[in-house]
């Protein structure tokens, strides 16, 4: 599994109160950001496990998708308390990341665990991608 790509800058296009001046934009929101959220893969016999650290993003706000072979982990950190902050030296972001992976996933079987701020995700083997042990016969 490799990784595949990063997220490119969002870009109003002249729209939502950006002002056009002749082709180049100027946006009056930042884009918003997103980190890459560090990650540990292991291999199994029989597939390979992603430990993803997202730490303050709620199910919710978390999307894990495979499309084209390409796998997506994206989410939305929130922070804890609700009501608006008087002071605040944490600013939170999303986070982005995309592997690409080989056939020999079966991405239908993929299933993923949130806990403690870790995605858990499995991502099984294929039948043909396992490991088979061949029987030698004595004649």
């Amino acid at each position: 599994m490799a990784e595949k790509t990063v997220p490119a800058t969002v870009s109003n296009g002249g729209s939502n109160g950006a002002q056009n001046n002749g082709g180049n934009s100027e946006m009056t929101r930042a884009a918003e950001r997103y980190a890459p959220p560090p990650v540990d893969i292991y291999e199994t016999p029989n597939s390979l496990v992603l430990l993803a650290d997202m730490p303050g993003v709620p199910k919710e706000n978390l999307e894990v998708r495979v499309d084209q072979n390409t796998l997506t982990i994206q989410g939305k950190a929130q922070h804890l308390v609700k009501g608006e902050p008087i002071y605040r030296e944490i600013e939170l972001t999303g986070f982005f990341r995309q592997f690409e992976i080989s056939e020999e996933i079966a991405s239908d079987k993929i299933n993923a665990e949130l806990k403690y701020g870790v995605l858990s995700l499995n991502l099984p083997k294929s039948e043909k991608a396992k490991p088979k042990k061949i029987d030698v016969k004595v004649s």
